[in-house]
């Protein structure tokens, strides 16, 4: 197979990205020529959160500028690009549009397929973009991948390229969604994810006895958790003094159940091997304490790129190489789902 260009958007909350991903074929691993991002976390800081309205009018602002630098940085015209990709869900509808609109019209212009795909299956697959785990990018090896971002926290039993089965899920706050809000209790910027492992690698772990969740099954509740923390911030005399011994011991309790559910999780699927993505993968304690779990109980661990474990068009233009290897193509009537869900509870 001749070499293949795609070129993928992501606009599925406040980050306007752009990359394109040549697949040389013959089974050599797919080149990346441009991933750019451009972030508004500014424009939310002083809202506390992203705001819809503001996040989709930034979009549709930086866009298009993104992909003309892209294009310019790979030093291709749009012409050549053999398909378009784009976000279809989950995320925020007004920001999906913008990302799924565009890459429709690039592509109908252009006369190549269109591929609308699943931001979570992004995640999913971005822990192999670097990896030599990979050998064919119409496979991946079976797996049990730990999604956890700002607004999910999931165990998938990943079996090949699209057989999923959920086998955890959030039953209220997500594990980065914690975090934002503890970070927001304890007066620290947003996002508080980042502030929170800063303030952590300072402090005692065990100062606090924050409670670890675990519900049912293998499913996750960092509510309760998030609560603890507020009840504890009264009978703090000294906020400033104790502040790194209360990230830290949040940021461990939440440490404490991710790794337990996996462990436990590959041992009910029979998993050889561990990813870990999303976002709150960033944190550096986290990838250390899942790694160590992994090496200790004779399991393969292997965790997704810093530079592509927040949300990037790279996982995207990934996903939608793969997709299109498999010859799947989307019909230019698919819509955005703000609500789509990546694979359905395991039997």
């Amino acid at each position: 197979m001749s070499a293949q260009l795609l070129l993928a958007l992501e606009t599925s909350c406040d980050e306007s990205a752009v990359a394109i991903l040549r697949d040389p074929g013959k089974g050599a691993a797919p080149e990346l020529l441009s991933s750019l991002i451009s972030s508004q976390i500014d424009l939310h800081r002083a809202y506390g959160g992203v705001v819809p309205e503001v996040a989709s009018r930034n979009h549709a602002l930086k866009l298009r500028p993104l992909v003309e630098r892209a294009l310019t940085e790979a030093g291709l015209r749009a012409s050549e690009i053999d398909a378009f990709a784009a976000t279809r869900g989950p995320g925020l509808a007004s920001s999906l549009l913008v990302g799924h609109n565009m890459a429709k019209a690039l592509a109908v212009a252009a006369r190549k397929p269109f591929l609308s795909i699943n931001h979570m299956e992004g995640h999913l697959l971005s822990s192999f973009l670097d990896s030599d785990v990979l050998h064919s990018a119409s496979q991946i090896p079976p797996h049990l991948a730990l999604i956890v971002s700002g607004g999910h926290t999931m165990l998938v039993d990943a079996r090949s390229l699209g057989d999923y089965a959920l086998i955890g899920r959030t039953i209220d706050d997500a594990a980065g969604e914690a975090f934002d809000k503890v970070g927001r209790l304890l007066g620290l910027p947003y996002p508080g994810g980042p502030e929170i492992e800063k303030h952590a690698r300072k402090g005692d772990p065990t100062a606090y006895k924050f409670p670890r969740s675990m519900p049912r099954e293998l499913n996750f509740s960092f509510s309760g958790l998030k609560t603890a923390v507020r009840y504890a911030l009264p009978k703090v005399v000294d906020l400033d003094a104790e502040l790194s011994n209360l990230c830290a011991s949040f940021q461990q309790a939440v440490i404490d159940v991710l790794v337990d559910k996996s462990l436990r999780a590959s041992s009910k699927t029979g998993a050889k091997l561990i990813t870990l993505s999303g976002g709150v993968s960033c944190n550096s304690a986290l990838r250390t304490a899942l790694q160590q779990a992994c090496e200790s109980h004779g399991l393969q661990f292997l965790a997704c790129p810093i530079r592509f474990s927040t949300d990037n068009a790279a996982m995207i233009a990934f996903a939608g190489l793969l997709r299109f290897r498999q010859g799947f193509r989307s019909d230019f009537t698919e819509d955005i789902d703000p609500n789509l869900v990546l694979c359905e509870p395991h039997p």
